[in-house]
C-alpha cells in the first residue's frame, strides 16, 4: 500500500517468496456435562483444518522487489513497515544485483552494451 500511494502501482514489482501450504489443525474437545460419552479422547485425534501458516526457515527470503532507483528509499521504508506485521526478527537487504536476475548492475549494464545479454521477461538470458 505505501509503495503504491508514494511511488505508483506501476513503478514496482513485488515477488512473495513464501506461501502457507502447511495446514493447521485442531482436534475439538467438548467441555460440557455428558462430554465424556460423546468423546474419544485421542482415538483418531487427526483434527480439521483450522488455518494456513507458512514455514519459514532462519535466513530465508519472504518478500523482494525491483523498482527504479528513484524509488529505492520508499521501497526501504515500505519494508520497513511490513516487517511489524510479521512475528520475529526480520532484516531489509538492498541486493547489488539488477532486479530480479544474477547479474550485479555493473555487469548487466555493461554486458548489455556489448549485446551479450538478452533481456527476458523479469530475468536476463547471458550468451557467451
Amino acid at each position: 500500500k505505501y509503495m503504491v500511494k508514494n511511488a505508483g502501482k506501476d513503478q514496482f514489482h513485488l515477488r512473495v517468496r513464501l506461501h502457507p501450504f502447511h495446514c493447521l489443525r485442531i482436534n475439538k474437545m467438548l467441555s460440557c456435562a455428558g462430554a465424556d460419552r460423546l468423546q474419544t479422547g485421542m482415538r483418531g485425534a487427526f483434527g480439521k483444518v483450522q488455518g494456513t501458516a507458512a514455514r519459514i526457515a532462519i535466513g530465508q527470503i519472504m518478500l523482494s522487489i525491483r523498482t527504479k532507483d528513484v524509488h529505492g528509499v520508499k521501497a526501504v521504508e515500505a519494508f520497513r513497515r511490513a516487517k511489524f506485521k510479521f512475528p520475529g526478527r526480520q532484516k531489509i537487504v538492498t541486493s547489488r544485483q539488477w532486479g530480479f536476475t544474477k547479474f550485479t548492475r555493473e555487469d548487466y549494464v555493461a554486458w548489455k552494451q556489448e549485446g551479450r545479454i538478452q533481456p527476458d521477461g523479469v530475468n536476463a538470458k547471458l550468451y557467451e
